[in-house]
């Protein structure tokens, strides 16, 4: 979707739709639906008066103008309460607003800025947000259907329209940052969505490929005899059971050649990503049920290309490294079983006692490589464990990690992307569950804990580096569509690893 900002009058804007927002409870209108409602004689007013639009959240209605302003349409768009309004309400209101506009039939809309009555909310984050709801509201994945003539036509544009010359460049800005993040996050939905015998380990080393024609990234792709030469048991062994091959994937980006940009020789930011293309579970086969939602095991990875793909589009001035162990876990003659140990990169030795408990060993391996870089912070994302579902449901992504100060930057990217995380104790105690009898640990550490006990297990990987784990199994795949959140894939998660590496390139240019 293509987005721009214009300098001018909202009600004076040709438009088919016009979008306007309002708080629930409130009796006056904001100041750009003031100047339309004059323009057509109060007509919004008495939707006001007679409470057939009451303001609630995402509540819409539609109303024509009869040209007494240069828009056909007028859309009013709810915002809820003011009291209970944060950035992530603006997302939404855009993502309701991009789905009624496309549902009348309309191709683009008009804007003003919204939300500007929200406390320590910039202009430039407002844009972002506003940008990110209404080109993910407009997400739809269709490649595979065959039929398209009842499906609704996507919105191809909108209009940002502001009055004040001053504040334009920050708006430009903030639309910039926004289109970024949502495209990165639509990237990532589009990869999961596609099916297993699509999306390989294969066709992930080729879009990592792609990604590395972007500015300032360099892709190396390890093959199975690279990783058995340095010796990546743990990310083979889950490997062994499928007839695809693994691919160990590392993308580097350097945000230098211009003013600001990263110390070459900067400590990197490391990206681990979970990329299982399907899980069955291999030996310890999961059940029938669901099971198709496995193409999506390799959001993680997914994320991880999708976040240095936009880091290098935003030129952010930063050292970005991005890893992706990349295999499926099938059951097969050589599949790796129950009560096999593997010898892990890090030298470490690891019993199988669950062979779908693959994720921790690709990881290991994976977080392992990632020391090597002598890096200033670790970050993995992870469909890692159903725990984590059960423990936070659909709206919370489970973090754990070793630095205060990492957890509390993640935790404020994570509050303005609206990909909310909550901290669980990575308390050494729980390593007795991970205890072996034949090896240094065991990958299971049985029912109670068990997401902190994978934390932990990965957590032996990454040495004395700051590192942060950030487990999505909670988040990554939905069952009913939300505003801006498509059913199925929901790529959850990217916005907050682009939105950190925001907030990190503007504290160091600072």
């Amino acid at each position: 979707m293509d987005v721009k900002v214009k300098q001018g009058r909202i009600e004076r804007e040709p438009a088919e739709v016009l979008v306007l927002t309002h708080h629930e409870g409130e009796a006056a209108l904001n100041e750009d639906a003031i100047a339309v409602d004059r323009a057509l004689h109060g007509a919004l007013r008495d939707l006001l008066k007679s409470e057939e639009f009451q303001g609630k959240s995402n509540q819409t209605v539609l109303l024509h103008t009869h040209r007494r302003i240069q828009a056909k349409r007028v859309l009013l768009v709810g915002l809820g309460k003011k009291k209970d309004a944060r950035l992530d309400t603006i997302r939404q209101a855009m993502a309701t607003a991009a789905k009624r506009a496309r549902q009348a039939g309309a191709r683009s809309f008009v804007t003003p800025i919204h939300g500007r009555t929200l406390p320590r909310a910039s202009t430039i984050e407002l844009a972002q947000v506003m940008t990110e709801g209404a080109i993910l509201g407009n997400y739809e994945f269709t490649v595979y259907r065959s039929n398209h003539a009842d499906e609704m036509k996507a919105l191809q544009h909108f209009t940002v329209v502001e009055p004040h010359a001053e504040s334009v460049p920050d708006i430009t800005q903030g639309v910039r940052q926004g289109r970024v993040s949502a495209e990165a996050t639509a990237y990532v939905r589009d990869l999961c969505n596609h099916p297993s015998n699509v999306m390989t380990p294969a066709r992930i080393a080729a879009e990592a490929k792609k990604i590395g024609k972007e500015r300032g990234v360099r892709v190396k792709i390890l093959e199975q005899r690279d990783a058995e030469q340095l010796g990546m048991g743990a990310f083979l062994g889950v490997a062994r059971g499928s007839h695809e091959p693994p691919k160990f994937i590392i993308l580097e980006y350097q945000g230098n050649g211009r003013k600001g940009g990263s110390d070459r020789n900067a400590k990197p930011i490391v990206l681990v990503g979970k990329t299982i293309t399907f899980d069955t579970g291999g030996i310890s086969l999961k059940p029938a049920e669901n099971m198709e939602q496995m193409k999506a095991d390799m959001t993680g990875g997914a994320e991880v290309l999708a976040t240095v793909r936009a880091a290098a589009r935003l030129r952010l001035p930063l050292h970005l490294i991005g890893i992706l162990p990349a295999t499926e876990n099938m059951p097969g003659g050589r599949a790796i079983k129950p009560g096999d140990i593997v010898k892990t990169l890090s030298g470490k030795t690891v019993e199988v006692q669950n062979t779908d408990a693959e994720g921790r060993l690709i990881l290991a391996d994976g977080l392992a490589y990632a020391t090597r870089y002598k890096p200033s912070v670790i970050i993995d994302v992870a469909t890692l464990t159903g725990a984590c579902a059960v423990a936070l449901g659909q709206f919370a992504i489970g973090m754990l990690g070793n630095d205060d100060a990492v957890k509390s930057r993640i935790e404020k990217a994570g509050l303005k992307a609206g990909e909310r995380v909550w901290e669980m104790p990575l308390w050494d105690e729980y390593f007795e569950q991970l205890r072996s009898d034949v090896a240094d640990m065991r990958n299971i550490g049985g029912r109670g804990g068990g997401m902190i006990t994978a934390a932990l297990f990965l957590s032996k990987f990454v040495g004395d580096y700051p590192w942060v784990h950030l487990d999505i199994a909670s988040t990554d795949w939905s069952e009913r569509e939300r505003p801006y959140i498509a059913k199925g894939p929901t790529g959850t998660g990217t916005r907050l690893l682009v939105q950190y590496l925001l907030d990190q390139a503007h504290a160091q240019s600072h």
